[in-house]
Order: C-alpha cells, then sequence, then structure tokens
C-alpha cells in the first residue's frame, strides 16, 4: 500500500478497523480527534523549532530524523482521516471545494510568488 495504489476510503477504512478492534469510538468525539488533530501537527512542528533553513534541509536528509517526521505525519493523517470517518466527512469533495475557494481568494495574477493572505495589502 503507497500513495499511487491507496484511496482516501481505502485509508479511513484501516484506521476505522484499527479503532474498531479496540473499542475506541467512545473515545473519539469530534473535540478528542480535533485535539488530537492539533497536539500530533505541533509535535510536528516542534521537530523544526529553531531550525534554520539549512538545518532543516539537512535534517530531512538524515534518515533517523525523516522517520520522526514521517511518524508525526503519519499521526496527524491518522486523526484527519478518523475525524472525517467518525463524522461523515468525504474529504477529497472537502479538498476541491477548498482549492475552487482559495483559487478564487488568490488568482492567479495576484497571488503568484506572493505569501499574502487574502485581503493583506502591500
Amino acid at each position: 500500500m503507497n500513495d499511487q495504489s491507496s484511496t482516501v476510503s481505502e485509508l479511513k477504512g484501516m484506521v476505522k478497523r484499527f479503532c474498531e478492534e479496540r473499542d475506541w469510538d467512545q473515545f473519539h468525539s469530534p473535540k478528542e480527534l480535533a485535539i488530537g488533530i492539533s497536539t500530533e501537527a505541533n509535535e510536528l512542528l516542534q521537530i523544526f523549532r529553531f531550525k534554520s533553513d539549512d538545518q532543516m534541509r539537512k535534517m530531512l536528509s538524515e534518515p533517523e530524523t525523516r522517520k520522526a517526521i514521517g511518524a508525526e505525519l503519519a499521526d496527524v493523517l491518522y486523526f484527519v482521516l478518523r475525524f472525517a470517518q467518525m463524522n461523515g466527512f468525504d474529504l477529497s469533495t472537502e479538498l476541491q471545494e477548498k482549492i475552487k475557494e482559495n483559487e478564487r481568494r488568490y488568482p492567479v495574477e495576484r497571488s503568484r510568488g506572493s505569501n499574502r493572505k487574502y485581503g493583506e495589502r502591500g
């Protein structure tokens, strides 16, 4: 199973089976899953805290650090998939709609090469 051969539905099913086998549905309220997303995202961020661009590039080339980063990414994805699975969100549809919204907010002619948030002047 890899990114080329997996579907979001398959990933959601894998997470669902894992949790149901452990009787964890009772612990996975929307609030608890949102906390999990935030907590795991912050653990990913902690790896890069106070690092320069050069240090981060070096970290990403080191197998041990890449493994730690991959584990944190997997933790974030797990909670996102679980939240969507438990609460009936179709992530593909949600992402497509968000991209369309962002295309309106950030038209290429005004946004290319700029990191300004919509509505910011400059």
